[in-house]
């Protein structure tokens, strides 16, 4: 759908230079650009020309002409005034132009979905991707946006809206909660403009659209074949980060750590760990404060003073919260092996009660 900003502005500098009045109707009947005296057209008469099988009609000094989109009516032109005919000749172009410019984009952004759904065969690509005029010779990034369901629609077009312009720039759904948003990354420092880009994303979803999302992105690629994996990756990014990182609003493939090792062992490889490390489920012993002490402790680097500070409790408090939990656990987290071990053990844990 083509933006309704660009064409009613584009509609109104017409109107502005010719010195017509020029009004727009939706297929809905509803009126995107009124007349410049604010009055809006006839819905009886729009009723009955839009189930006319007349393409234009004249109503007094008015011209109505329909615009269509394939084949059903999109928009009714109604323009007013001494040169009616060659403004609605040239408001018809515009409007006609911007339809076609919208179905290209729609073609490209289907496209490259099927890429990343891996819809459509390597040996085909090459081929659609020179048809719809897309470069197969440039780094691409894939960002996968997790956004909750209810506020799907304005998300996609709040990014559609935001890089509709940049033509190197595909903004797609992959499901119901899931948005890709595929660009180029020109440049010798692609991953550092991966991070950038991926940082402004957040920032103006979660910040400005007031839309709770979590980014991810894969690898750059280098061939439009080769987006499924950076996507498939960019999910796996999104799946381990919403285990153990979910503090992180932005997460990259490349950074996730222990993270990704442990998403990808055998659950009853990880089941063994524990009961190998604990001869008890020692996590249903600690409560919220001493988890939280725990990651607090981990976050400062094992750096008490400083632990003690963020969670604004005195140095010896900690010392006994530690002691405390090195009975439960039998592993003293100051030192940086037993530490280590109850890290990767916590993570084990974090994994095993995902949903």
């Amino acid at each position: 759908m083509v933006s309704g900003h660009i064409m009613i502005n584009a509609l109104q500098e017409l109107a502005d230079i010719t010195e017509a009045d020029i009004a727009l109707v939706n297929q809905n009947l509803d009126v995107l650009k009124a007349f410049s005296s604010g009055a809006e057209p006839e819905r009886e008469v729009l009723t009955s020309f839009i189930q006319s099988a007349a393409d234009s009609m004249q109503v007094r000094d008015d011209v109505y002409t329909k615009i269509d989109d394939g084949d059903r009516t999109q928009y009714i032109l109604i323009v007013s005034g001494a040169d009616a005919e060659i403004v609605t000749r040239i408001a018809s172009s515009e409007i006609r132009g911007f339809l076609a410019m919208a179905q290209e984009r729609a073609d490209k952004n289907r496209f490259i979905q099927s890429i990343l759904l891996d819809n459509v065969l390597p040996t085909d690509i090459r081929e659609e991707s020179a048809r719809l005029k897309i470069r197969d010779d440039v780094p691409r990034a894939v960002f996968l946006l997790k956004v909750p369901e209810q506020n799907m629609s304005y998300a996609l077009k709040t990014l559609k809206a935001m890089y509709t312009p940049a033509g190197s720039v595909f903004v797609v759904s992959v499901d119901t909660e899931d948005i890709a948003v595929v660009s180029e990354e020109p440049g010798a420092e692609v991953t550092d403009q991966m991070s950038q880009m991926a940082y402004m994303i957040s920032d103006m979803m979660n910040t400005e659209a007031m839309i709770p999302v979590r980014v991810s992105y894969g690898t750059p690629v280098w061939q439009l074949v080769n987006l499924s994996q950076s996507y498939k990756e960019a999910q796996l990014a999104l799946e381990v980060g919403r285990i153990f990182y979910p503090d992180r609003r932005v997460i990259s493939y490349d950074r996730l750590g222990i993270g990704r090792l442990i998403y990808q062992l055998p659950r009853s490889l990880c089941e063994m760990f524990l009961r190998e490390t604990f001869d008890h489920d020692v996590f249903a012993e600690l409560d919220d404060e001493a988890m939280t002490t725990i990651r607090q402790f981990f976050a400062n680097d094992l750096n008490i003073s400083e632990t003690a500070r963020r969670l604004y409790i005195h140095r010896n408090t900690l010392v006994y919260r530690i002691e405390k939990m090195q009975k439960v656990t039998g592993l003293d987290i100051r030192k940086f092996d037993e530490a280590m071990t109850f890290k990767i053990a916590m993570m084990v844990h974090d994994y095993l009660n995902s949903d």
